[in-house]
């Protein structure tokens, strides 16, 4: 768990991404970036639609924005993340609608318009964040959104079963059809409707730490010899996600507001004898694949590499992949309340089973401060969609 004294800002410091900068069309000076205010808050907003943001608005949560607060340097480090998603969008047919609300449609020709942009505007945003109240039409989505995190843990592993490392960790099965139900997790764990088929991909010692795995879709592999391998999604059994806390809850085992991993895990361990059972009630059960060995960060459902406090995985038909976003929320602090103003640039690039309607869950990427933020995080906040102007008012 994540030191009580850490500062989660200072954290950030500390694990500061390195990407590759951009450069401008034209020299400017580099003036030092704005003070950035403490919070920028929004009021809830329960009523469905899509909202034009006045221009006042979106000027005072531009202004809001800090790279810092989302492991970035400057705001040069996202033009990685932008590539992904330009890359993504531009695969697709220009007209072809992204996004259809009754009262917006928006083609993949117009995101990738919103990404070219962004991009061109990086190298000035440090110092004028100011351009994305001027270069964008801004649109706020509602109702407010659920937010949860989720992170890469890494799990000690073997490559050959022993009696330390007894569960298997299964890659995909041949016969795994999209659309049609395959063996429950109750069936392949305790009756073994795989084994003996060669599909273990590696054998960990806990079980929970496999479910853990499952929910949060990636993750790293730790063997005995010190090598390090990432293991990626591929693939689910088609049976309907259920929420492990929900069901603690629903028991009387937990209560709603201490739900979390860390409370999860605490539960379990303390009830070894309830645990299989417990597990079994989410029938959901994922497949893996091993990544590139030194592969810093897992895919999205885009296939294209994550990046930690800017990639988010939405419903695709709400804010599908490739869209520009701003995401007004707080993140949990080290007691677990949630007191942290994360104002955030962010790009959807992944979606999951249990990712649906209004919600979002932001990927938090690995170490103490991922586990500990993407644990804790369940709260609402604001989400808005970032457009291109027709005629930008400032001209770069």
């Amino acid at each position: 768990m994540v030191s009580r004294s850490l500062s989660f800002v200072a954290a950030f410091f500390f694990c500061a991404l390195t990407l590759s900068g951009c450069a401008g069309k034209a020299p400017r000076p580099e003036p030092v970036a704005p003070e950035v205010p403490e919070a920028v808050r929004v009021e809830p907003l329960a009523e469905p639609g899509v909202f034009p943001v006045p221009e006042d608005e979106a000027l005072r949560l531009s202004r809001g924005l800090a790279p810092h607060r989302q492991g970035l340097r400057s705001w040069k480090d996202m033009r990685f993340a932008v590539e992904q998603s330009l890359a993504h969008v531009r695969s697709k047919p220009a007209s072809r609608l992204a996004l259809d609300f009754p009262d917006l449609q928006v083609t993949y020709g117009d995101l990738a318009r919103s990404l070219e942009r962004l991009r061109r505007d990086l190298p000035f945003l440090d110092a004028a964040p100011e351009l994305l109240a001027e270069d964008f039409r801004w649109l706020r989505i509602g109702p407010d959104f659920g937010f949860t995190g989720y992170y890469e843990p890494e799990i000690a592993a073997s490559r050959v079963r022993t009696a330390k490392y007894r569960h298997p960790l299964y890659k995909r099965p041949p016969d795994l059809r999209r659309k049609r139900p395959y063996h429950s997790r109750h069936a392949i764990d305790c009756k073994g409707a795989l084994r003996g088929r060669g599909l273990e991909l590696a054998w960990v010692e806990d079980p929970v730490d496999i479910f853990m795995l499952q929910i949060q879709g990636s993750g790293r592999l730790r063997f005995e010899d010190g090598s390090v391998r990432p293991v990626l999604y591929d693939g689910q059994n088609g049976h309907k996600y259920v929420s492990l806390g929900r069901v603690m809850v629903d028991r009387g085992l937990l209560q709603r507001e201490e739900v979390s991993m860390f409370s999860i895990r605490e539960w379990l361990a303390a009830h070894p004898g309830e645990t299989r059972e417990l597990l079994d009630t989410n029938p959901s059960y994922v497949f893996f694949r091993l990544g590139t060995p030194g592969q810093r960060n897992a895919n999205g459902s885009m296939g294209r590499r994550l990046t930690p406090w800017v990639s988010v995985a939405t419903d695709q038909g709400v804010l599908p992949n490739g869209a520009l976003t701003l995401m007004n929320l707080t993140l949990p602090d080290g007691q677990g309340e949630h007191s942290l103003p994360f104002n955030a640039l962010t790009l959807p690039q992944d979606t999951g089973g249990a990712i649906k309607r209004n919600r979002v869950d932001l990927f938090c990427g690995s170490g103490e401060t991922a586990t500990h933020t993407a644990s804790y995080l369940d709260t609402r906040g604001a989400v808005f969609l970032l457009l291109p102007r027709e005629k930008p008012k400032q001209k770069i």
